[in-house]
């Protein structure tokens, strides 16, 4: 007697939800579309005609990046159409810290079974955080791994390409004494600490509505991370910024001392601002020191602007929205970010 015959998707990979998901995203990614873009979602490659014209030595940067454990609290509620936010804003702001304009960007999403809705979902968003930071999404790629991952589980990575003149990085060499460090505010925790702040509220049920917070818990955690990169170019635009730093994993100090040359430091003060009840909330709940809050979540810090005129960053990022105040200045040092109260 012969055998039953096996198709692929008895083998935990199903083509039609993947092509359901494509059809479900299509017009969402249609919408991120910029004219240099050649052809369209579904070919084997993304293409960009970048017109060089534009430049007198154009340097590609390009970044990759994920959302991380975050991904857990969108599960747990069901969710997904703000982690594709999340994703944008890791790779594009790494792009705005050099001063390089997004161009595009490409998405890797591994799921243990397409459901084409929850897919949808995700790119939506990540098709919304491109509309935000003027990129476009070109392209991507959803693969089903049954045998490795749980049903419902999935992650997300995205690389993201960028343009900037070379005369135009910016970066440690422009840095220069007594320039301000101008803190601009993130919108909660962003896409870091969240292994540490999970296992914080462990205990708390998602739904819980937090009186300091205003919402509920769930809501609080998957508020999605602000993206900086076209306010950090019209800054850069406006004024003689000499370099970005990204708030991420490695807190306010760590991040803002990659971008210090090895003779100057940055003292930031922290009454300059007070962080969102979130962070207060994480270290009593812990508890969690403040010196390993500070190591680990961004406190209220999304991005910092380094460059002389301070006054003038505040003024106009207050025009775009983005909150944001003078937090410190650079003196003098060993290559070293210094909070103090």
């Amino acid at each position: 007697m012969s055998r039953p015959e096996i198709s692929y998707a008895d083998s935990g990979v199903d083509i039609d939800a993947g092509e359901r998901a494509v059809e479900l995203m299509r017009s969402a990614v249609a919408r991120t579309t910029r004219p240099e873009v050649v052809g369209g979602l579904g070919g084997f490659a993304g293409l960009f005609a970048l017109d060089v014209t534009r430049y007198r030595r154009p340097l590609l940067a390009s970044t990759t990046d994920g959302v991380g454990t975050k991904i857990a609290i969108a599960r747990a509620l069901d969710k997904h159409d703000t982690v594709g936010l999340d994703l944008v804003a890791m790779v594009v702001d790494d792009l705005a810290v050099c001063g390089a304009e997004p161009l595009f960007l490409q998405d890797y999403i591994a799921c243990g079974t397409v459901v084409p809705e929850r897919i949808a979902a995700i790119v939506r968003g990540i098709a919304a955080g491109c509309e935000l930071a003027g990129c476009s999404l070109v392209g991507g790629e959803t693969a089903e791994h049954g045998d490795l991952m749980e049903p419902d589980a999935y992650d997300l990575a995205a690389t993201a390409v960028g343009v900037v003149e070379a005369d135009d990085v910016l970066g440690p060499e422009r840095v220069r004494a007594g320039d301000a460090v101008v803190a601009l505010a993130s919108s909660g925790l962003h896409s870091n600490g969240y292994s540490l702040v999970r296992r914080v509220v462990r205990g708390t049920p998602l739904d819980t509505v937090v009186p300091e917070l205003g919402r509920t818990l769930g809501e609080e955690l998957l508020e999605p991370t602000r993206i900086y990169a076209l306010d950090c170019l019209a800054l850069a635009a406006a004024t003689e910024v000499h370099a970005y730093a990204h708030i991420t994993g490695g807190g306010l100090a760590g991040n803002l001392a990659r971008v210090l040359p090895p003779t100057l430091d940055a003292v930031v003060d922290r009454s300059s601002w007070t962080p969102a009840p979130i962070f207060e909330l994480v270290g009593r709940l812990g508890p969690v020191s403040r010196p390993e809050l500070e190591r680990t979540l961004n406190m209220g810090v999304g991005m910092v602007a380094v460059l002389p005129d301070g006054d003038a960053a505040v003024r106009l990022l207050a025009d775009r929205g983005v909150p944001a105040w003078v937090a410190g200045e650079i003196v003098p040092g060993t290559g070293q970010a210094r909070l103090h109260s």
